[in-house]
């Protein structure tokens, strides 16, 4: 079976498995969703990832973040869909919650986080937000 969205597939993983409050989560491995998670780590909003190797296929492994039983990420939400993409220039970047939250971006530098891209002076495809 093949996936049509595989970053809003992981978000949504995500999603499921905080509602079950798992401690972790794996899903298929790919460079963009790698890319994808080394921002919401370095962000604070999941413990860390790592690749294995799983009956042939490679996964990565998500580990979850909870502050007193309750999950770090309160919202995480796909904001370009393979049906809509949406792209901000470096001005309209979005801010998510007062600057409380984040956005995602795919910009020509790499996966980049709002603040990140905006230090850079760069724009993109806005991936996902995470609040």
């Amino acid at each position: 079976m093949t996936i049509s969205d595989p970053i809003g597939d992981m978000l949504t993983r995500i999603r499921n498995a905080q509602m079950r409050k798992k401690s972790s989560v794996s899903t298929p491995a790919s460079k963009l969703r790698e890319s994808v998670l080394e921002v919401l780590q370095s962000e604070g909003y999941i413990r860390g990832y790592e690749a294995v190797e799983e009956d042939g296929r490679s996964e990565l492994r998500i580990e979850l973040k909870y502050y007193d039983g309750v999950p770090v990420i309160r919202e995480i939400q796909r904001v370009s869909r393979p049906g809509r993409r949406v792209y901000s220039s470096v001005r309209t970047i979005p801010r998510v919650a007062s600057g409380l939250g984040v956005s995602i971006l795919s910009t020509p530098k790499g996966v980049l986080s709002d603040s990140d891209a905006r230090d850079q002076n760069v724009g993109g495809e806005v991936l996902c937000r995470v609040f």
